[in-house]
């Protein structure tokens, strides 16, 4: 009984560790689903006098080919931009509209602003390194000039804090926009073994505050300090 006991035990484990990840995989993909399919199921509804289910979904990826289309064609992107003004306008829409709308233009390839540096700062406290993204530089009045950094929280990165932190201790990283998404997204599971961190200095930080963005890589100066992560303890530094 002993032996019978601890066999229903261990495959009752095993069964749970290959069941549980297609269980939450298909909630997940359940909730998208359901909620895109959702955003025009009252319309369909209307139309139809039914819902039919996965109509939604194919009808708003209709209306966005075709707002594509219209955005491919001058005339078509002269009436986006106008419309666009318009909720800019408006006092309650635009300033929910203005806001997201650089959101979603920061994670494009063709966006000069936004999320397009992956920094990794000191915070909330000394030997505590959290990753983000730097998204403008300002000067106070102090003379300071602070990177303005988006620290993102998992899983989930559209929620986090927005850090003003002294330009020197903002290090610079080659990862990827959606390297560093997945990372956040996987609660750090999905992490590259080593992360260079180049340390900006004042003439970097120069050039980032006459751009009044995220600037070009290059213009990092690479005679900044550079060292690797992970690490333990005390930092190491090695030569650029």
């Amino acid at each position: 009984m002993k032996r019978f006991k601890s066999h229903v035990s261990r495959s009752l484990v095993a069964g749970s560790f290959i069941f549980l990840p297609v269980a939450i995989t298909y909630v997940l993909v359940r909730w998208v689903f359901d909620s895109i399919d959702g955003l025009l199921q009252p319309l369909v509804h209307e139309f139809l006098g039914r819902t039919i289910p996965g109509v939604g979904l194919v009808s708003l990826l209709f209306i966005l080919y075709l707002l594509g289309l219209i955005w491919r064609k001058r005339l078509g992107q002269r009436v986006v931009r106008t419309l666009q003004q318009y909720l800019l306008r408006l006092p309650v829409v635009g300033s929910v509209y203005g806001p997201m709308k650089k959101l979603i233009e920061s994670l494009s390839s063709d966006s000069t602003a936004g999320f397009k540096r992956v920094v990794v700062v000191e915070y909330p406290k000394q030997d505590t390194w959290m990753i983000g993204f730097l998204t403008s530089v300002c000067r106070v009045s102090t003379g300071t000039i602070m990177g303005v950094v988006y620290l993102p929280t998992a899983p989930m990165p559209n929620s986090g804090w927005v850090t003003m932190i002294p330009i020197e201790k903002v290090y610079d990283t080659a990862m990827s926009v959606q390297d560093a998404m997945s990372m956040v997204l996987s609660g750090g599971i999905s992490s590259p073994p080593d992360i260079e961190l180049t340390a900006m200095d004042a003439r970097a930080a120069t050039e980032l505050l006459d751009l009044g963005g995220a600037a070009p890589r290059q213009q990092v100066s690479s005679e900044a300090e550079v060292f690797n992560l992970p690490f333990m303890g005390k930092q190491t530094n090695e030569e650029p």
